[in-house]
């Protein structure tokens, strides 16, 4: 194999062995490239450019490691719709951590790559849709400038995998700060070693958060910068309409990346309570759930740290519990600020929450697609059609236009700073359905098409319009799956 630039220098593999097991990939029976992210290679410092695509099937399944690569899956548990459970890489191997140019260590993993000693009866294999799925929406948070871990490369593997069907195994290849999870430490304070969440905390804090070597109170310290992180993080999956699907503790990256991408969706009518997951019966991940769902996991990752937080537990209970519960007061400035470039409105205004309040209502009321209403609002004219000729919206857009005023910068500058918020397209569930079906079919002109929009998701081009139609009814996804 030549070398294209990887940089191994593994620091996890430092932490006591129970974090971890030595695992190799499966070997591929008869590898094929399907995609590799150019842009992101080159951001890491890779020259796979170098590599034919015989030779990149042979690195993206596994059956030609890199050399320093010395490849291990990670243990962890994991809150799942709110029951504990031990669990691990039971699909992934880690590679090693890469070095970049310019001194960042990101993890290179495998998704779909085998069996591990986690793997319990599962098969440890992926499919293609599932893995292209990942790749979609993964590169779509990237560029709409919301802090995600990234799909470096997506291989077939030759071998055919039974799920609801039998379907085309698969290999994705992603790119993450780390793998560290809220259930990381839940793994870690379930095994009950005095130094097992000791150890796991000094690396976190070496790793993500250096600035908190010096900390009176390393525990607590943490806690609320991983607090702050996640409020930005569900602040920006509110305001493009994001719905994970599955978050739970063992979705939850301790670096702030949205990790884990199976029944995930972008909404199109405005509807709070919207759920994609087909494995999520009760709504407990719906879109308007999901900064409350984030406050819980947090309090998980609280309880992992109460013995380094004080020795006394009654003490350590009320710090704790003190810091969970500024969640409310961190998340709610963000989102408020969030929604107020929504519309363009510059400083504060005691009105605001209400004229905030009315257009969402007005937007669930009318079943309005909550990316195209924004955008349509992100222009210098008022925006036309029958949706709009109502007269609900008629008064609330006086109201709207009448708190414009009261910016202290001019109109245009407003619609600017919109344009930098609201996205003119997003990966609309039935156009990501189509590509994925082309995809099982051998054709990738819709995946690379729709990729290249979804690069520039602010951009207002008319040749953009296919994809930011809402679906018929006849194409709308209601339910998607994990693909395990």
């Amino acid at each position: 194999m030549k070398k294209c630039g990887f940089n191994f220098d593994t620091s996890y593999t430092a932490l006591p062995e129970y974090f971890y097991s030595a695992s190799t990939p499966e070997t591929a029976p008869a590898p094929n490239i399907i995609i590799v992210n150019s842009q992101l290679a080159e951001s890491l410092g890779l020259t796979l450019s170098n590599l034919a695509d015989k030779e990149l099937a042979e690195l993206f399944s596994g059956n030609q490691l890199t050399e320093g690569s010395n490849p291990f899956s990670q243990a962890y548990a994991g809150h799942q719709f709110g029951h504990f459970t031990i669990l691990g890489d039971g699909r992934a191997h880690l590679l090693g951590e890469h070095i970049t140019p310019e001194g960042n260590r990101v993890d290179i993993q495998f998704k779909g790559s085998g069996r591990t000693p986690y793997s319990r009866r599962g098969d440890g294999k992926a499919v293609l849709g599932p893995m292209l799925r990942e790749y979609i929406i993964s590169e779509a948070l990237h560029h709409l400038g919301i802090p995600t871990t990234r799909s470096l490369a997506v291989a077939t593997t030759g071998e055919s995998v039974r799920r609801e069907t039998v379907q085309t195994g698969a290999i994705l290849t992603r790119v993450a700060s780390s793998h560290i999870r809220v259930g990381t430490f839940e793994f870690a304070a379930y095994r009950q070693e005095d130094d097992a969440v000791q150890a796991l905390m000094e690396y976190t804090i070496q790793r993500h958060y250096p600035e908190l070597a010096e900390s009176k109170n390393k525990a607590v310290a943490l806690l609320k910068k991983v607090m702050e992180a996640q409020a930005d993080l569900i602040t920006h999956w509110m305001r493009v309409g994001f719905i994970h699907g599955v978050m739970n503790t063992d979705n939850m990256a301790l670096s702030g990346e949205a990790i884990d991408f199976g029944p995930c969706a972008f909404m199109d009518a405005y509807n709070p309570r919207t759920v994609f997951s087909s494995i999520d019966e009760t709504g407990r991940y719906a879109y308007t759930n999901q900064p409350g769902i984030a406050q819980w996991n947090i309090a998980r990752f609280a309880e992992t740290l109460l013995p380094l937080i004080d020795e006394d537990t009654d003490k350590a209970i009320k710090i704790a519990e003190e810091t969970i519960n500024q969640f409310a007061n961190i998340y709610r400035p963000k989102w408020q600020a969030m929604m107020n470039s929504k519309l363009g409105l510059q400083g504060t205004d005691p009105g605001d929450d209400k004229l905030i309040s009315d257009l969402l209502e007005w937007m669930h009321k009318n079943r309005a697609d909550y990316t195209n209403t924004f955008c349509d609002l992100s222009r210098m004219e008022k925006p036309t059609g029958q949706l709009y000729s109502q007269s609900s919206f008629e008064q609330w857009y006086l109201r709207w236009q009448d708190r414009l005023k009261k910016n202290e910068e001019p109109l245009d500058a407003a619609i600017s700073l919109m344009q930098t918020v609201n996205p003119t397209v997003i990966p609309r569930n039935h156009r990501v359905e189509e590509a994925l079906e082309a995809a099982n079919r051998n054709d990738l002109a819709p995946l690379q098409q729709l990729l290249e929009v979804l690069a520039e998701p602010y951009k207002n081009d008319p040749l953009i319009a296919p994809y930011q139609a809402p679906p018929d009814e006849s194409k709308r996804v209601y339910k998607t799956f994990c693909g395990t």
